[in-house]
């Protein structure tokens, strides 16, 4: 057989495929208009307002540095506005494979495919580990389902919802926009349990017990001869602070988490100011 007549043969089986798609199939992928309230795996769909998306954006600080992942992107507007007007890259997760693909038609038309995709998934086992920002908009036991997950992510992530909450893990700040309220919080470091802390020229070493309760800490600085409760505690992702009162000097401490370390520096208030460490025990 000749070169020629294979590639005919080619070309004739492809035809066949295609015209073996009904053309109604084919339209309807094209057409396909979602419709408010329609039925999906785990919610119906209504679309996030585009003054409420623009909050969620803002609240979250998303910049061009920034990878957001949307769980359940519906139509794909979230992850195409954080494209169009924050210069982020993102990505939509989403369980119909006809807003999926409507999605993509979009990033192609509003000219931002080549930072956003699309995929079909599952947001319950698919993997969002690399987002720096992860915004939703699903109901609170879906958010509760999801909290762990988030949780585990890298401190510092950041995370906006539409209208609900996660539960008992209390959000860093709400907004409301329209009666509609953004809501956003930061995946704090873990920090819970028992420290060994170090403050350069401070000639004594402390343990720094901890409790923590979502972004909430508190505990104390104990040594053999002191026990100093901790007061002013913070801990906005990786960034911990707390201070004590030692006799009639204050000392404030601020530093950052790394997994088992922190590090940082403690302003006395006599003036003095030192590095400090930290290793969990």
């Amino acid at each position: 057989m000749t070169m020629r007549r294979k590639l005919l043969g080619v070309a004739l089986l492809a035809l066949g495929i295609a015209l073996s798609v009904p053309a109604g199939a084919q339209k309807r992928a094209a057409d396909f208009e979602p419709q408010v309230g329609q039925a999906g795996k785990d919610v119906i769909w209504v679309p996030t307002p585009l003054e409420v998306i623009d909050k969620m954006l803002t609240m979250t600080q998303t910049t061009a540095n920034d990878f957001v992942i949307d769980l359940g992107s519906g139509d794909g507007r979230t992850v195409i506005q954080a494209a169009k007007k924050y210069g982020a890259r993102g990505l939509g997760i989403e369980y119909n494979p006809d807003m999926v693909a409507l999605s993509n038609r979009a990033a192609q038309k509003e000219g931002v495919a080549d930072k956003v995709k699309f995929v079909k998934a599952d947001i319950f086992e698919a993997d969002f580990s690399q987002a720096t920002v992860i915004t939703m908009y699903l109901l609170p036991d879906l958010n509760i389902k999801l909290r762990p997950k988030i949780l585990d992510m890298k401190p510092g992530t950041r995370v906006a919802s539409h209208q609900f909450t996660m539960g008992e893990w209390q959000p860093d700040e709400t907004a409301h926009v329209d009666n509609r309220q953004a809501l956003f919080w930061v995946v704090p470091a873990k920090v819970a349990g028992t420290w060994r802390l170090r403050a350069n020229g401070m000639g004594q070493d402390f343990d720094l017990a901890l409790k923590q309760n979502f972004q909430v800490i508190e505990g104390s600085l104990q040594s053999a001869t002191r026990d100093l409760l901790l007061s002013a505690t913070t801990l906005r992702g990786n960034q911990i602070g707390f201070s004590v009162v030692d006799g009639s000097v204050r000392r404030d401490y601020r530093g950052r988490v790394a997994g088992n370390t922190m590090e940082g520096t403690v302003r006395s208030s006599n003036g003095a100011e030192v590095k400090w460490q930290a290793t969990r025990k």
